[in-house]
């Protein structure tokens, strides 16, 4: 191969690498957001579920103070029923202690409904209690293993620097502006594979004579669709060639 074209792939790697490595650091702080986020949504439904309790036991203070205004009304109508002196008075006053009990056995069911829903309540802030718990562990180690691996990105990045200032030294002044104008032009991809007789980036067909002389890797040859200076592996092609007969 020809020595300015290993460079060049090298090169051309180590660009690769390097831009995918900015754009997952500088994403860092979305995807702690997201994080956030998650949390922030385990911890709701908790508050959620709290606050549901809350009124339901502002609902079962309530019924309690009227079923002790009732049960009030219900004791005093039967000593009432006891000063009674005619039928009618009798017959009246059993009829509102009749409607009391009615309203006492019915606050009741109310009072009994509010304390089986705030059991359930109560299991529902467990379940998103555990939930949230469960979440921030895994957001927790989720973080931790995303901040280990945009550290170890840092140091990479530091370490292809130097590698790539010694590759741009050892190339002609003219072969890396020949680079640098193709990967401005091509969103910093400047250096790609001929497989099959096509450009990988463009996907368009080279001519047979120049895809054969790409085929040496003795010369820097650009695409005539996109300008990408193009190089060839053996292995990729006979792993395809494989492949078709399968």
């Amino acid at each position: 191969m020809h020595p300015d074209l290993d460079r060049l792939i090298r090169l051309q790697q180590i660009e690769t690498f390097s831009d995918s490595a900015r754009r997952r650091i500088a994403d860092l702080p979305d995807r702690v957001r997201a994080f956030d986020a998650r949390l922030s949504t385990a911890r709701e439904a908790v508050d959620a579920a709290r606050a549901r309790l809350s009124g339901n036991q502002l609902a079962r203070r309530g019924l309690d103070r009227e079923l002790a205004a009732v049960q009030g009304r219900l004791a005093k109508f039967k000593d009432q029923l006891m000063e009674v002196k005619t039928n009618r008075e009798y017959q009246a006053m059993q009829k509102e202690i009749e409607v009391a009990q009615t309203e006492v056995r019915r606050t009741e069911d109310r009072i009994l409904e509010r304390m089986i829903e705030a059991d359930e309540i109560d299991q529902d802030i467990k379940t998103a209690a555990a939930a949230a718990a469960a979440e921030q562990a895994a957001v927790r180690d989720e973080r931790g293993r995303l901040e280990k691996e945009v550290a170890a990105l840092e140091r990479e990045l530091d370490s292809v620097s130097a590698a790539r200032q010694a590759l741009m030294a050892e190339l002609p002044a003219g072969v890396l502006a020949l680079f640098e104008h193709v990967s401005k032009g091509r969103r910093g991809v400047a250096v790609a594979e001929a497989r099959d007789g096509h450009c990988t980036m463009c996907n368009v067909r080279l001519r047979p004579q120049v895809f054969n002389d790409i085929r040496t890797n003795e010369s820097i040859i650009q695409c005539d669709s996109c300008q990408r200076i193009l190089y060839f592996t053996p292995r990729a092609e006979v792993a395809a060639g494989q492949a078709d007969s399968q």
